[in-house]
């Protein structure tokens, strides 16, 4: 029987090179400016619904893991941000020591770079959020 060793195998130092010569930081921004910093119809962990949430437009982002996965017959990778705004009150870009989390967002993109999916986990009682509220309770 032949035993099969992944660890050394030239998938991953090609993975890795296509990973570090993606622009993610030029995705992240295409992105954010494409859904204008706003992201509609937000369901928190608590089961509330923002109808609107508003992001600063100084917020930098950190890439904290990108990963290649496939189904049976797809192929996509995925990138999560950590997002950060500025905790000064010039509200100016944010260098990481100074710049409070205000969440995570993973982006999702097929084999031609074609967006697929976004996820968001957003902290909604940051003061650089604006989150509009509506009661679901009347339903």
């Amino acid at each position: 029987m032949t035993k099969l060793e992944l660890k050394n195998h030239q998938i991953w130092r090609d993975l890795t090179e296509i990973l570090e010569n993606l622009d993610s930081d030029a995705l992240l921004k295409e992105h954010l400016e494409l859904c204008d910093y706003k992201v509609c119809g937000y369901w928190d962990e608590n089961d509330g619904y923002y109808q609107e949430i508003i992001l600063p437009r100084d917020l930098t982002a950190l890439l904290v893991s990108s990963s290649i996965g496939f189904t049976h017959t797809k192929r996509f990778f995925q990138l999560k941000f950590v997002l950060l705004a500025s905790t000064d009150a010039t509200y100016e870009q944010p260098n990481h020591n100074d710049a409070q989390k205000i969440g995570e967002l993973i982006l999702i993109y097929d084999e031609n770079l074609e967006f697929i999916d976004e996820n968001w986990v957003l902290d909604v009682h940051s003061p650089r959020v604006e989150a509009k509220c509506t009661n679901t309770n009347s339903l």
